[in-house]
């Protein structure tokens, strides 16, 4: 289990990365397609649909509860789109350091919260 600061640390930059896999997605819409309607449907419609699969399935108060193989499978299907959109973009960079990070960050926060429910027990 993780000491409180690292915790708090952790959980805080959980949301920074779910927010910045958001932006991906919507930065990859608006840069992709040749008219402003396909930038309007893939710049909302991609962060839209990322955001209403986790707040279904991978947020803490999701709306329907499913086991933690498929809340890992969620955040890996946001975070690895928005890590290709970064690097449909030309931000590989950036797209790799985003990746990077947000593996670790879920890795880490799996393990702890694994622990602190073991440790109720």
């Amino acid at each position: 289990m993780l000491p409180q600061p690292l915790h708090v640390f952790n959980e805080g930059l959980a949301f920074i990365i779910e927010v910045a896999a958001l932006a991906a997605l919507c930065w990859w819409g608006f840069s992709t397609g040749s008219n402003i309607g396909v930038h309007l449907l893939l710049g909302l419609g991609a962060p839209l649909l990322a955001a209403v699969l986790w707040g279904t399935f991978a947020a803490p108060k999701a709306r329907i509860q499913v086991s933690l193989p498929y809340v890992l499978l969620v955040k890996f299907l946001v975070f690895a789109a928005a890590t290709v959109a970064l690097w449909a973009i030309d931000r590989h960079t950036l797209a790799i350091v985003f990746g990077i990070v947000a593996l670790v960050n879920t890795t880490v926060a799996t393990k702890d919260r694994q622990a602190l429910v073991n440790q109720r027990f």
